[in-house]
């Protein structure tokens, strides 16, 4: 099979277009054809070796963390799906790997695609997805009536988070840049804040909930606009000891990240706010739900760009630049008939 390939780490490092073996199947595992991938800034960070601590992964190593595609085969294990079923993930992250013709993904990660999107489309779902369901609905346990700030309103993460906060009944803040303000609002946030024009430290206060994307910086001032019991859920980090205690890491990576974490760590308890970092995990039963709120009409996905398949660089490179309006997704097998609503 053709994949792109991550063959030394570096922020200027680009991937190679090789030829390599179809994965072998675990009993546990779906073999799929890859139909379409999303394109994430993790990737790129994964790429930079921003994750080697944490993700410790054997180089070369095939990028790619959302897939939509066919089933081709099934482990002996494997219950839910069949040969031909159209199925959408955010594989595991000791099996990622989507940019490529082929992928197996273990059963539990795995889920049938929503019947309303397309294969690109639905590529653009699972990681942002489950970002903020894991954010949102498990984390924060989000009420209606409760007031969130959103960060990077017309990010990836950012347009999928507003659609599924307004769902769940909150009132929702967010930023973006002027060119973006009337777009993001009509994605459903009720406070746009133009951070070209205004400070969001100087209008938001009284928040339960923030989900932060953004620098050190704004995470600081994340803190002084949440009330005293609220909740500071970061995506960008940093790592704190409760995260490295998941993942299972050695001693030393736990002083680490317990360095890392100790200033923010400190300063939500003097403020009485609860800070937790989250890195999302692979999981097929909360892809289900989110399937049935996107065939539902509750949440849409936003892609701004599809590239072919050898032009996976210039994707990379494109959601590096920070100017993608949602999603960045590569194709890599031309779009099927009846498998979904046209592009």
């Amino acid at each position: 099979m053709k994949a792109f390939v991550l063959g030394r780490y570096g922020k200027k490092t680009t991937l190679r277009a090789v030829d390599m073996p179809t994965p072998e199947l675990r009993e546990d595992e779906v073999l799929v054809q890859v139909h379409a991938a999303g394109v994430n800034l993790l990737d790129s960070k994964i790429k930079s070796g921003e994750f080697k601590l944490i993700l410790p992964y054997k180089l070369p190593l095939v990028l790619g963390h959302d897939v939509a595609g066919v089933v081709v085969r099934v482990g002996s294990g494997v219950r839910q799906f069949k040969p031909g079923d159209v199925v959408y993930s955010r594989p595991d992250d000791s099996r990622i790997g989507t940019f490529a013709e082929f992928i197996a993904i273990p059963e539990d990660s795995l889920a049938h695609k929503p019947k309303s999107l397309t294969m690109e489309e639905a590529a653009s779902i699972p990681l942002v997805g489950l970002t903020a369901w894991q954010a949102l609905v498990e984390k924060a346990n989000l009420q209606k009536g409760q007031k969130v700030f959103i960060q990077a309103g017309s990010g990836g993460v950012g347009t999928f988070a507003i659609q599924l906060a307004k769902h769940l009944g909150a009132f929702v803040a967010t930023t973006t840049s002027t060119a973006n303000v009337d777009w993001v609002t009509r994605l459903g946030a009720d406070i746009v804040v133009d951070y070209k024009k205004d400070d969001f430290e100087q209008i938001l206060h009284g928040y339960d909930v923030v989900l932060n994307s953004q620098d050190a910086n704004t995470l600081a001032k994340s803190l002084r606009v949440i009330k005293r019991g609220g909740k500071l859920i970061s995506i960008s980090g940093p790592p704190d000891p409760e995260f490295a205690k998941r993942i299972g890491a050695p001693w030393f990576v736990k002083s680490i990240v317990r360095l890392l974490s100790f200033g923010v760590r400190r300063k939500s308890t003097q403020r009485k706010v609860e800070y937790s970092f989250l890195f999302m995990q692979a999981n097929g039963r909360q892809l289900r739900e989110i399937t049935s709120l996107i065939d539902s009409g509750a949440i849409r996905p936003v892609i701004d760009r599809v590239f072919p398949f050898e032009s996976t660089n210039e994707a990379m490179t494109y959601v590096e630049s920070g100017r993608a309006k949602g999603k960045v997704v590569v194709r890599v097998k031309p779009p099927m008939a009846n498998a979904g609503s046209p592009t």
